[in-house]
């Protein structure tokens, strides 16, 4: 009975084993510079610390007090009120450029391509492109509105239009990628549905909502899933086009954690903030996993 056992048990080792070597050249990265970090980050919040000087202890001391700070809870607001305005933007822009690529046209294989360009353009020049269009004084866009009578915004000069400005040049860089997705959740639908539907006299938006629309759920929740966690994480256009201001108007909580870190020399402080948001985007990604299954169709 025991020889029977090592038998299969070392087989699995073996198993095991192999997979572990094949594992490697991914295992590395993700331990170096994923879970590593996170690691670290979870014990420097734990302390007080100014990237300089010893750590000392102070426990939770950092999460009570980022819990009850008006700094924190509005970061999160702006966070919160990026990703209302960026993701209803991007995904109808994207649907849509995805419902015109997928019928058949002269250069669409071209315009695939060129309105993918943005998204493998670097953040950085995408929003200092954006930051030149939105000037108030000499930008495009409110030179074209003067034209036509309308006297532009201050678009990131304004506090009032400063987090509608990073939405916008958010929205335009990731466009791309999101009608990448629903394209080939398009191309996987089968067009005997369409015909069946048209010849019951179906239209064309009874067709988007009672076909298109079911079967594409699959790659919506994929999209959904991807922009909620990208969007919790904003920071590189923020960063670029406002820097969290005009008077921290647009202040978002990766902002926060770098200015924690970098401006004020708080680091645990920082890594609590961190942890805090890790904890925020795990429970929002785990209600969306628990309720796909009552409107996501896999057939």
């Amino acid at each position: 009975m025991t020889r029977r056992r090592r038998g299969p048990l070392k087989r699995r080792l073996g198993y095991a084993g192999t997979v572990a070597i094949f594992l490697l050249p991914s295992l590395v990265p993700l331990l170096a510079f994923v879970i590593g970090p996170m690691i670290s980050a979870a014990w420097t919040s734990l302390h007080s610390w100014n990237l300089i000087g010893d750590m000392q202890w102070v426990g939770f001391r950092n999460y009570s007090f980022l819990i009850g700070d008006p700094a924190t809870r509005n970061a999160f607001l702006h966070t919160i009120y990026y990703i209302v305005g960026y993701l209803p933007l991007v995904y109808v822009g994207g649907l849509a450029l995805a419902l015109a690529l997928n019928a058949k046209m002269k250069g669409r294989a071209l315009l695939r391509g060129v309105y993918f360009l943005p998204v493998v353009t670097s953040w950085v020049v995408v929003a200092l492109v954006w930051r030149w269009l939105l000037n108030p004084s000499v930008g495009i866009v409110n030179h074209t509105l003067a034209l036509i009578g309308i006297h532009g915004p201050g678009w990131w000069a304004d506090p009032a239009w400063s987090m509608p400005s990073i939405i916008i040049a958010s929205a335009w860089k990731d466009l791309g990628f999101v009608m990448v997705i629903l394209l080939a959740g398009l191309q996987t639908i089968n067009q005997d549905l369409y015909e069946a539907a048209e010849i019951d006299g179906a239209g064309w938006w009874r067709r988007l909502f009672s076909i298109t629309m079911p079967m594409l759920s699959p790659s919506t929740f994929f999209v959904v899933v991807l922009s909620l966690i990208n969007g919790f994480q904003v920071f590189d256009q923020v960063f670029v086009m406002t820097g969290g201001g005009p008077n921290n108007s647009s202040q978002v909580v990766v902002q926060q954690v770098y200015d924690l870190t970098f401006r004020y020399g708080q680091a645990g402080m920082a890594s609590a903030l961190s942890w805090l948001l890790f904890l925020v985007i795990l429970v929002v990604t785990l209600v969306q996993f628990y309720g796909q299954k009552k409107w996501v169709n896999y057939a």
